[in-house]
Formats: structure tokens, sequence, C-alpha cells
């Protein structure tokens, strides 16, 4: 391998120092593969490495020179202090020349699709080295945008054929990486390069989904049940593309069809299996990230198909698809990991869908919160979905405890009575403060007219429920049954000399709430509640 460096730089005349630099790649290549971290003491000479290896492939035309300087160059770009150099103008368009990314104006042509392994290796290390490269420089992200490189990528994936897989996974990943990291990218993508219409096609053809109505996929059959690996992977990059491009504008109508052909191909996704469960797990994780994104009235999509064997409970609708979403949403939950990124899309999606479309609400309702009976426990004590939802209304994280409370909340048709029924005041308290709700009443969103009844072994039980916490409570003894009436004044004073004290150092602050359900300090309720001076009176 060496002797073939060194052809190529007598070739084209490159100095004493480059043959140094050329030939330290085969044992960099070989020996770092797997290193991450680097000596700060070498940084100079690592800076003077990728000079010379950016001089070597614009000077090479021999692949397996080319080759193996990108995979030294790699290496090198995953330390951010030496990317000097290539997080140039130069340096972009020399790495988007060889993955043959055409960039308009700037002479780098588009070439057709590697003919050997040998040029398709060049092709996919050229895109790992701009992954790299793009992710650890905010100045080579400018200069990316600068040159359209995204632009270029677009027109690169319409070429890119399904037999050369990993041209394609890594031009999806560079073009996550680009939307992910400039936000005007994401719009040029959307308005100018059509991008959106580009990978929902690139999914389309990965999922091999078959239209058998405007928005309805055919069904999977058991064999084609389990998505291979390969395309696994290709879909997972181009979800995590669409999911950054479609973050924003997507509420114009005229991008309805889009969307919804979008819904269509993500039912079709959470139908499918890998061979894997946490990659299946990964995949519709992806699949629901993007579905949150869409506008909620195009989320029809996901109940809008034929149902097997009829479901007339709810309106005919094809709910499959919402139990997965819930099976998926508990599995989360039980796993008890990183839920604030974890969870809370899938509550999102559900709370947004079972808000504007009536049947996912009474679906879901039916499954999360089903007719009282025994109501002995606490509401957030047990294995059910209820009771893992209530405990997450305490959750540390706010985002959390907002999910979890806004989902039950949406599902009991935001009337604060039957939220407090499922859930008892002190878990529901966070989230009709925020609202203003403390006082009672409903939220603004309008619902339907149909009420749910209550059991019979929850109508004899009602009386007896404390409000507070949601259940039956087994009568406590009375620690002031046997004191005197002195003992009862003593302890009133003491208690209220502690309140006052806590108050004063504004270690605590008395709260009451207003008419209108908001929480304010106590004089200021108090003040506003009580009824208006009367206008008799005795005096003249």
């Amino acid at each position: 391998m060496l002797n073939v460096f060194l052809e190529e730089i007598s070739r084209h005349g490159i100095g004493l120092f480059q043959i140094y630099i050329v030939s330290c790649p085969v044992d960099i290549s070989f020996q770092n593969s797997h290193t991450f971290a680097f000596d700060h003491k070498e940084e100079d000479a690592r800076i003077k490495l990728c000079q010379g290896l950016l001089t070597v492939l614009r000077r090479s035309d021999h692949p397996l020179c080319q080759s193996t300087c990108l995979e030294t160059l790699r290496i090198l770009s995953r330390d951010k202090r030496v990317l000097g150099p290539v997080a140039t103008k130069e340096g972009i368009l020399t790495l988007a020349g060889l993955a043959r990314i055409h960039v308009a104006g700037h002479n780098v042509e588009l070439l057709e699709e590697p003919q050997s392994a040998e040029e398709e290796r060049v092709v996919v290390e050229a895109l790992k080295c701009l992954c790299n490269v793009v992710f650890n420089s905010v100045p080579a992200q400018q200069v990316g945008t600068d040159v359209k490189l995204a632009e270029g990528l677009c027109a690169h994936l319409h070429m890119v054929s399904s037999s050369h897989h990993e041209v394609g996974l890594f031009s999806l990943r560079l073009l996550f990486l680009l939307s992910a990291l400039r936000t005007d990218v994401r719009s040029m993508l959307r308005k100018e390069a059509g991008a959106v219409r580009l990978l929902t096609d690139i999914l389309e053809h990965t999922l091999d989904v078959q239209w058998v109505g405007p928005y309805e996929a055919m069904p999977p059959t058991p064999e084609a049940l389990t998505i291979s690996p390969e395309n696994n992977e290709l879909a997972m990059e181009a979800l995590k593309a669409l999911f950054n491009i479609t973050m924003s504008d997507s509420s114009d109508e005229d991008n309805d069809h889009q969307f919804r052909l979008i819904a269509g191909i993500m039912r079709h996704l959470l139908m499918l299996k890998t061979n894997n469960e946490d990659k299946t797990e990964e995949a519709h994780s992806h699949a629901i990230n993007l579905l949150s994104n869409l506008p909620v009235r195009c989320l029809d999509v996901l109940i809008d198909v034929p149902v097997q064997g009829g479901m007339e409970a709810y309106g005919g609708k094809n709910i499959d698809t919402v139990q997965i979403l819930l099976d998926f949403m508990e599995k989360r939950i039980d796993k008890g990991i990183n839920y604030k990124e974890g969870l809370t899309p899938v509550l999102s999606l559900m709370t947004e869908s079972s808000r504007y479309h009536r049947e996912i609400r009474r679906y879901l309702k039916a499954q999360v919160l089903p007719p009282l009976k025994d109501v002995k426990e606490r509401p957030e004590i047990g294995a059910t979905v209820r009771n893992k939802l209530v405990r997450l209304m305490t959750h540390v994280d706010m985002a959390v405890k907002q999910g979890a409370a806004e989902f039950l909340f949406v599902l009991c048709k935001e009337s604060v009575d039957n939220l407090l029924k499922y859930t008892g005041y002190g878990n529901a308290a966070g989230l009709l403060m925020a609202r203003g709700l403390l006082a009672g009443g409903r939220g603004e969103t309008q619902y339907s007219s149909d009420e749910d009844s209550d059991t019979e072994e929850y109508k004899s039980a009602k009386p007896f429920i404390n409000p507070i916490t949601g259940h039956i409570e087994h009568p406590m003894p009375n620690p002031m049954e046997e004191m005197t009436e002195e003992q009862k004044e003593y302890e009133a004073q003491k208690l209220v000399n502690m309140i006052d004290e806590l108050s004063r150092k504004e270690l605590i602050r008395p709260m009451g709430v207003r008419k209108d359900g908001t929480l304010a300090p106590l004089g200021e309720a108090i003040h506003e509640c009580s009824p208006p001076p009367s206008s008799d009176s005795d005096s003249d």
C-alpha cells in the first residue's frame, strides 16, 4: 500500500514532508480506528497532517490512495481542535467532490454513481468525514450553508441506488446533521430543495409501502412484517432528517396531502417490527416524534382505514395504531429511564390527538380511565395505566408531570370534577394551579356532550372518599379527643405562632384561592372573596 502512496506522490510532485504525511495514515488508520481522545501535545502535528492529507486528496485520483487518506482524516476529524484546515470552503468542497455531491457554482461536478468497490469506499469515507467535520465544527457548518451543501445532498440522494447502502445511509446522516444544526438549512430544504417529498419517497421505498387507498397502506404480510437491518438503518436516518425539516411551518393547509402521506407511512411503520426488540422500539420512537410534528388534523389517517371485524363503539374507526401508542407509552413508563425525551413525545401526541379526534379520546379513556369501582387504594398505588400516570403527576421533572396531567385532563374532557375523581386533589393540584382551575370548572376546549355514568360501587363509596387523596381512608384516632378545652386552645395558639414566625421569615407564604381559581396571598384572597359591606346602617 505504501508503494501506491509513493507512486502518487512522485507523479504529482509532492515534497518530502508530504511523503512522511502520507506514509503515516497506514499506521494511524489501523492503530487509532477506535480513538476518540487525543493528546494535546501533538495538536500542531495533527493540524499539519490534516493539511497534508487535503493536499494529497486534491491532487490524487487513485481510489486506494484517496480512501486511505480519507480514513485517516475521518479519525483526525473527531478532534475539534485540528479542524481548521478542513473547515474551510476549499476543504469542504474537496470532500464534497470526493463524496460525489454536486455543489452548484463551485466547480464540483455531479459524477455518476461509483462503479467499483474501491470507488464506493472513497465516497463513503468522504461522507463520513463530512459528518464528523460538520458535527464538530461551527465554521464548517457555516461553510456548508454558504455552498449549499444540503441542496447538493438532495440531488445526490435522488441518484443513489439501493445497491449502494452505505452511500445512502451516510448521505442521509449528513442531511440530518445539517438540518439539526442549522435552522436556516431546514427552511431551505423545506421550501426550495423539496426535501420533504424526497424523504417521503425514500421512506416509501425503504419500507415497501404499497398504497391501496389515498392514504392507506396495504397491511404488511407475515413475511414482510420484519424490516431488514439495512432498511431499518436507512429509515431511521430519513425519519430523523424529516423530523428536523417539519419542526416548523407545518400548519400550511396546502401541504396537508404531503403530511397525510407521511402519517400513512408512519402508521405502516408502527405496524412493522425489526429482528430486534430495541430496534423496533427505536423505530417506533422516531415515528412518534415525527407524528408529533404533523398538524393534528392530519392524524385522522391513523384511524381512517378499514376496520377488521368492526369497532362500532368507536365510530367504526380502526384503533390498532392507537393501541400501539398506548402500549409504547406504558413500556416507556415501566422502563423508568429518560422520561423527558423518551416519554413526553408520545404523551403529547396522544394528548393532542385525543383533544382533536373524538374517537381516539373515547378509546383511550376506556383503556386508561375505565369506570371506577374499587376506591380503597390511593390513585397512585397499583399497576394499572391510570396508577402509573397518576404517579407521574408528582414527578420532579416539570415537563413529565405536566405531560401526564394534561393527558389525563383531556381524557376527562377537561372537567376538573372528573379529573379529581380519578386522581385526587393532591395529585392534580399542580395542573389546576397552572391552569387557574383551583376553584373548579372546565378547560377551554369544547367536547361532545356525552357523559360517563358512575358505577354503583363508586356511587355507594363516594360519600366516604377523601377528595385530597382520592380514596376511602380508614378512620384515624382523633388526637384531640382526650384534650381539655384549655389544652386545645393552647395547641391552636402554638400552631398560629409557628405559622406566623415562618411567614415573617418568608419560609412559607400562606395562599388562598381567588374567585377565578388562581392562587393569591391569603389576605388578598380573603378580601376578594369577602362580601361587600352592607349599605344599610343605623348610624346617621
